[in-house]
């Protein structure tokens, strides 16, 4: 196929650029960056339930689909540093739940599993399980929750983001997005608390944002909530990252979490609407806080390796 081609080039608030391609990842990834230089991956393929994209058939026979996300996997592999982090998002039909696991097993062969986070979309919390210091009035349902007509499954409230590295030993910047402890005894127990501060653990819970119109608001069937990428290249370690990548970058939550994080990102789709929602997202966004900011001497220090 041919090298995908550049279809826009945003520069964020911090100077570091954001450039979308229009082609396939599988082969065009490794054209574009070189071996070495893509520091964190989040991405999420399509799931092979029948969606209705817009260029893409989400139908294939399930071992062609398991097959064709390990050719993805081929591709981070030829661009990931030594220490990076693939952070791979997924999801699965009620009828098939071995699905994400068996594209998991896949991708293993040719990285090491070191995270398993658990996407919580929507939750049902008991008042009287939550405890006094919650302040619940009463049972609490939030999220988003999307009805199951079925008398034999559950409805789905999360989806998986499995995270692989090389080795498995790449160290994690947990505290950037960890919580204050429950507890504030808690800080004086442990030593590795620090400033009222703890691991998040594997459950987070990201509702999407409630929007007016399908078409305008969320014109991709099965986009992600930009909180998600962001959290996954915070969890990285932004200081790290000298060039983060989505090989379906769809209408670009993790192009605008790079963009809010002062990263340079480099995203492919083969659907040129997508693309266009990508960029209208990207001029829409709001500017980072500024603790969440990569300073601009960061990112001429860290960027000299990464693609022209």
């Amino acid at each position: 196929m041919p090298t995908p081609a550049r279809f826009a080039h945003v520069v964020g608030p911090s100077g570091a650029a954001v450039d979308l391609y229009e082609g396939d990842a599988l082969e065009g990834l490794p054209e574009v960056a070189r071996p070495g230089t893509v520091d964190c991956v989040v991405t999420s393929p399509p799931y092979n339930l029948g969606v209705a994209y817009g260029r893409y058939d989400d139908d294939r026979p399930r071992g062609e689909y398991i097959r064709w996300v390990g050719r993805a996997a081929d591709a981070v592999d030829r661009v990931l540093a030594a220490d990076g982090s693939f952070f791979l998002n997924l999801g699965a039909s009620p009828s098939d739940p071995w699905l994400p696991w068996d594209v998991a097993r896949e991708v293993g062969q040719r990285f090491r599993l070191q995270n398993v986070i658990h996407w919580v979309k929507s939750i049902a919390i008991d008042r009287e399980l939550a405890g006094r210091s919650a302040g619940l009035d009463r049972d609490l349902a939030v999220g988003h929750y999307k009805p199951l007509k079925s008398r034999r499954f559950l409805h789905s409230g999360h989806e998986y983001v499995f995270h692989f590295t090389r080795e498995g030993n790449v160290e994690l910047d947990r505290l950037a997005v960890g919580v204050p402890y429950q507890d504030a005894s808690n800080v004086a127990r442990w030593r590795s608390s620090g400033a009222n501060r703890r691991c998040r653990g594997n459950t987070w819970f990201l509702p999407y944002r409630t929007i007016r119109f399908r078409e305008k608001d969320r014109p991709h069937p099965a986009a992600f909530p930009v909180e998600l990428p962001e959290r996954c290249f915070r969890l990285h370690g932004v200081q790290r990252i000298r060039l983060a990548a989505d090989p379906f970058v769809g209408i670009g939550a993790s192009a605008v979490a790079a963009w809010r994080l002062g990263l340079p990102f480099i995203g492919f789709d083969i659907d040129r609407a997508y693309l266009r929602s990508a960029v209208d997202a990207l001029h829409g966004a709001e500017p980072p806080p500024s603790q969440l900011r990569t300073s601009r001497s960061h990112l001429r220090r860290r960027t000299s390796a990464a693609p022209p």
